[in-house]
C-alpha cells in the first residue's frame, strides 16, 4: 500500500467525522461497539454493503418447516420483518431471543427452528473460495497443456512457484515417495485457506466474511486431515498406539500408553482447528476494534475524534498488512502439520522401510553416500 493510498484513507476518514458525530447527536443512541463486532465477525442472511449496513444483498434463504420446503429472499425478513409463505411464517430472532440472528418459523405464537439449509454470507464466500480455487489451479494445468514446460508468468506463474514451494518444500521431503498420493489434497487445503484468509481482509463483496475465524470451519477442514490419517493408516502405525514399543507395565495390566496415544489421536485434530479459527479470529477482531475506535470517539464531538482518527486509521491499515502476512503462514503451518500428521498415519515400521532400502538399486545408494560425504 503507498503512501498516498493511507493518506488518502485518512482523508476520506476525517471527512467522513463530522457526519458520524451528527447521526449519533441526532439518533440519541448509544454506539454499541460489542454488538457491531460480533454483527460483522458472524454470520448473516445477507451481504452488507460497505458504509452503510443498514443494507445489504439480499441471498436465498432455503428452509424446510413444518408443512415442507420453503425459499425465498433475505430481503423479506431483514429489519424485523415478518415473512408469510401459505401457510408458514418466518423472522430472524431479535437479540432477546435463544435463536438469535437465526431464521424462526413462528408456530402457535412460539418460535421454533425450521432444517435451514439457507445459502448464508459464510456458505456463499465457501462457495466463491471454491470456484476462485479451481480458476487458479486449472489456469496452471491450462497453460503447460499449450505452452508445455514453458514457465509461466503472471498471475498463473505465481500459483505454480505456490504449488512447487508447497510440494517441494513441505510434501516431498515428509512424505517422501507417498507424497503424490497426498499431494492434492494438501495442496487444495493450502489454497482453500489462504484465499478464505484473503477474502476475509476484503471489506465489500465478495470479501468480508470470516470463514476460518468460524470454528465450524476449520473444525471440518481439521477431520478432513484427521479421517485421512486414521483411514489410510497403516498397520504399524496403530499397532504403535494400541500396543506401543515401551515397557510391558506401561500397557498392562493398566494401558497408560495406549490410553495417552488414543488420546493424542483426538489432539491433533482439535490442535488444528483451534490454531487456525484463534489466529485468524484474532486477527479480525484488532482490526474491527482500531477502526471502531474512530466510532467511540466519534460519539464525543468532531475535535476528540479528530484527534485520534489518524492513530485509528494508520494502526488498522498496519494490521491489514500483518494480517495478509498471517494469511500465508496460516495456510502453510495448516498444510505442514496436516503433511506431518498424514506422515504419521503412514509409518511403515524397521521391516518394511528394509524391504524399500532393499528396492532402491546400489548405485543411487552409493550416490547418496558420496553426497553425504562431501
Amino acid at each position: 500500500m503507498t503512501r498516498r493510498t493511507i493518506i488518502l484513507l485518512i482523508a476520506v476518514v476525517c471527512l467522513m467525522l463530522p457526519r458520524v458525530a451528527r447521526a449519533n447527536d441526532a439518533e440519541g443512541a448509544k454506539f454499541d461497539p460489542k454488538e457491531t463486532i460480533f454483527e460483522h465477525l458472524g454470520d448473516g442472511y445477507g451481504w452488507e454493503v460497505p458504509f452503510n449496513h443498514n443494507k445489504r444483498i439480499p441471498l436465498p434463504v432455503i428452509v424446510w418447516g413444518k408443512d415442507g420446503l420453503h425459499c425465498f429472499s433475505s430481503s423479506r425478513v431483514t429489519d424485523g420483518q415478518t415473512y408469510t409463505d401459505g401457510n408458514a411464517t418466518f423472522r430472524i430472532a431479535g437479540p432477546e431471543s435463544k435463536y438469535k440472528g437465526k431464521l424462526v418459523e413462528i408456530v402457535d405464537g412460539q418460535e421454533s427452528r425450521p432444517w435451514d439449509i439457507s445459502i448464508t454470507k459464510n456458505v456463499c464466500a465457501l462457495l466463491i473460495t471454491i470456484i476462485l480455487v479451481m480458476i487458479s489451479v486449472l489456469s496452471v494445468a491450462r497453460w503447460h497443456k499449450r505452452m508445455g514446460h514453458k514457465a509461466p508468468r503472471k498471475f498463473v506463474g505465481a500459483i505454480e512457484f505456490l504449488i512447487t514451494f508447497i510440494y517441494d518444500g513441505v510434501i516431498k521431503p515428509t512424505l517422501g515417495d507417498r507424497s503424490r498420493k497426498f499431494a492434492p489434497y494438501l495442496l487444495t487445503v493450502f489454497f482453500f485457506i489462504l484465499y478464505m484468509n484473503l477474502l476475509g481482509l476484503i471489506v465489500i463483496f465478495p470479501g468480508g466474511a470470516n470463514l476460518t475465524g468460524n470454528i465450524a470451519v476449520t473444525l471440518v477442514l481439521s477431520i478432513f486431515t484427521f479421517l485421512l490419517t486414521n483411514i489410510i493408516g497403516t498397520k504399524h502405525y496403530w499397532k504403535e498406539i494400541l500396543w506401543p514399543d515401551v515397557p510391558l507395565w506401561l500397557k498392562f495390566p493398566i494401558p497408560i500408553m495406549p490410553i495417552i496415544e488414543i488420546f493424542g489421536v483426538f489432539t491433533k485434530p482439535a490442535a488444528l482447528t483451534v490454531r487456525l479459527f484463534a489466529n485468524m479470529m484474532g486477527g479480525h477482531m484488532i482490526v474491527i476494534v482500531l477502526t471502531l475506535l474512530i466510532f467511540v470517539f466519534g460519539a464525543m464531538g468532531v475535535a476528540v475524534a479528530s484527534g485520534t482518527a489518524v492513530v485509528s486509521v494508520l494502526f488498522s491499515v498496519f494490521m491489514l498488512l500483518i494480517d495478509v502476512l498471517v494469511s500465508f503462514i496460516q495456510a502453510y503451518v495448516f498444510t505442514m502439520l496436516s503433511t506431518l500428521f498424514i506422515s504419521f498415519g503412514q509409518e511403515r515400521g524397521h521391516e518394511e522401510h528394509g524391504k524399500v532400502h532393499a528396492a532402491v538399486p546400489a548405485t543411487a545408494v552409493a550416490d547418496t553416500s558420496t553426497d553425504q560425504n562431501k
